[in-house]
């Protein structure tokens, strides 16, 4: 993510924050710490298999056994994707490259039109997924990549930045938005875009369709959609998921952003329920300073109270169809989406863990109703009907999710709930209601077989209180929570809990469960392949102030080792792999944004290595030399 949004507290609630928990906790044991062997295992120990980009781990599965081949990398500075020996890292599909060969192509002064922008890849490549071609859908030579587009930087996508703002800017920086889904394939020379049909753009004005308990609810309800049912638009994207019926779940993190509120929730027609969810999403004034609402008004929350309910969904897409409209699932709860990541119960129904990233907020999950295989053989999203919950973490180590259910838990006409939509759109205030606890920025998840879940929490630079777990006075560096639901097979309302690691410098000064080889900071994206290994990629401050970056372990030898470090201001993100594990995707997010119309390559050239050019976000695909599987 970007925009640093999450270092807003929205809050306002008294529930126990997760570091008070941990304090209260681990005052009654010790931290482990040590050499290599005794950090490794107290981060890795026990961690079963992984999942795959479209096949989800079921409870009780027993794993592969991973090994990490390659030689560890340093951290580094450099204007460049680095990787170990013996690998290959490949951009492609960057920002302004035509989603079909043929069509308009990137101009390195920015001076693409919005129509051109429509047919271009966009910016911010946040998460990224492959779905394969081939009759049998299992090719690892051809197939579709699907990528978010979380957000734009003016200073490069136009040529004068944000001066002279117009309809047209608007326009161009809405297309620039949203999900990119382009056909590419390999061959000798590398990955390439190629055209199979089935390329598309996704922006915020897409038209979309509401699913689920809230659908028509009066708070869904605009003025280009009266009825509640189809809202037009994604934006802010940032982590994404796959199912294992083969469609994409795209995510819409701070979409509060975008929309301008001059009046602060006091214009005619905002009541005071309204106000109150705006203010706890973090709608009010000039958002990030997207000028889209002094042209286009249905971004002036002031105008139009009820449009920024119609974002911070999960939206299904259907990657191999793009006549199809994607699905906003209501069910799953409205918030700050970060990742969501599909497990399945030991009876057969969809679980869905997801985040909420923004400081002191909360970790959800939803368990559909049906056996999800029930449901696509009826022709229905199994994200269409289910229950969501919220966990707490208590202070002996184990842990609750508490449904949010209308009628229950407080959740009731009496306390200002008059329906099952009215929960999921408000699911932040429902949340704190129940007592769920607030969390250090929690983003994306990774699911292994077994009912182990591990969530990255990001940072918290506004904790204040030290303890053994975290003995520092603020959260700087991060860390991942570990939750065990084996028990409970995904599906049910308990589970242990403890950290998976502790990030930082690993010099015996911070706390942190690494050794200083490893040392990482800001944990983000969170993945898990197919063979078991599990990969950490930062965003964020890092200890030793190098480039962001990512690390693969391998929890069968409890080994982690840094495979991977991005260019200058990147952010590294998203992962996926071939069904043959030989190429691995991810993002490269913001490379040297931190230029100027005169000099928009003030800190990086990455990937045209052109200084007349622009840097660019961008896809990397990794290959081993020779041609084994990747990690």
């Amino acid at each position: 993510m970007i925009n640093d949004a999450d270092d807003t507290i929205t809050n306002p609630t008294a529930n126990q924050p997760f570091g008070e928990v941990v304090r209260r906790r681990f005052s009654r044991r010790s931290v482990l710490t040590g050499g290599a062997a005794g950090a490794a295992a107290y981060v890795l120990a026990g961690i079963p298999t992984a999942a795959g980009a479209v096949e989800v781990p079921v409870s009780g599965e027993t794993a592969p056994t991973p090994t990490l081949t390659f030689k560890p990398i340093a951290t580094n500075t450099t204007d460049a994707v680095t990787v170990p020996t013996g690998y290959t890292a490949q951009p492609i599909a960057p920002w302004g490259d035509p989603i079909i060969p043929g069509g308009p192509a990137f101009k390195t002064d920015a001076s693409n039109s919005a129509a051109e922008q429509a047919e271009q890849l966009g910016m911010g490549h946040d998460g990224v997924q492959f779905f394969p071609l081939g009759e049998n859908r299992d090719s690892s030579s051809e197939g579709l990549l699907a990528i978010n587009h979380e957000y734009t930087t003016n200073n490069l996508l136009f040529p004068d930045g944000d001066a002279n703002w117009t309809a047209e800017k608007t326009q161009k920086e809405q297309n620039a938005h949203g999900v990119g889904i382009v056909s590419i394939a390999r061959s000798a020379d590398g990955w390439a875009i190629v055209d199979s049909g089935q390329a598309r753009r996704i922006t915020p004005n897409t038209p979309m369709q509401f699913t689920g308990r809230a659908v028509g609810h009066p708070l869904l309800r605009t003025a280009t959609d009266p009825t509640g049912t189809t809202p037009t638009g994604t934006v802010n994207n940032c982590g994404n998921g796959t199912t294992p019926w083969g469609t994409l779940l795209t995510t819409e993190e701070n979409f509060n952003g975008y929309f301008w509120e001059e009046t602060e929730g006091e214009a005619e027609g905002i009541d005071q329920r309204q106000a109150t969810n705006n203010e706890r999403m973090g709608v009010g004034g000039q958002g990030f300073g997207y000028q889209w609402a002094t042209t286009d008004e249905q971004w002036r929350a002031d105008l139009h109270p009820t449009r920024p309910n119609t974002f911070g969904w999960i939206v299904e897409i259907d990657p191999y169809n793009p006549s199809s409209t994607p699905k906003k699932h209501t069910s799953l709860g409205r918030f700050k989406h970060e990742a969501a990541v599909v497990a399945e119960s030991s009876r057969g129904e969809a679980v869905v863990y997801m985040g909420d990233d923004q400081r002191f907020d909360y970790v959800y999950k939803f368990v559909s109703t049906n056996p999800w295989r029930d449901d696509v053989a009826a022709g229905r999203s199994p994200l269409e009907d289910g229950t969501l919950y919220v966990a707490t973490f208590n202070d002996d180590g184990t842990g609750r999710w508490t449904p949010l259910v209308w009628m229950e838990s407080g959740l009731t006409p009496a306390n200002g709930w008059d329906s099952p939509g009215d929960v999921l759109v408000r699911a932040r205030e429902a949340a704190d209601q129940v007592g769920a606890t607030p969390m250090d920025r929690p983003e994306w998840i990774a699911i292994l077989p077994g009912g182990q879940v591990y969530i990255a929490c990001t940072n918290n630079t506004r904790r204040e209180e030290a303890n053994a777990a975290n003995p520092r006075i603020d959260n700087t560096f991060g860390h991942i929570v570990h939750i065990d639901e084996m028990s409970a097979s995904f599906g049910a309302p308990a589970f242990t809990w403890d950290h998976f690691v502790l990030a930082g410098s690993g010099d015996g000064t911070d706390g942190s469960t690494v050794e200083a080889e490893d040392m990482f900071g800001s944990p983000d994206g969170l993945w898990a392949d197919a063979d078991g290994r599990i990969w950490i990629q930062t965003d964020g401050r890092q200890p030793d102030g190098s480039n962001n970056q990512m690390l693969a372990a391998d929890p069968s030898t409890g080994e982690l080792r840094r495979f991977l470090v991005g260019p200058a201001d990147c952010e590294v993100t998203g992962a996926a792999k071939t069904p043959d594990g030989t190429t691995m995707f991810i993002s490269i997010q913001h490379p040297g944004d931190d230029g100027t119309p005169e000099e928009p390559t003030l800190t990086s050239t990455w990937p045209d290595r052109d200084p007349t050019s622009r840097p660019r976000p961008a896809c990397v695909a990794i290959t081993r030399d020779d041609g084994g599987v990747v990690g």
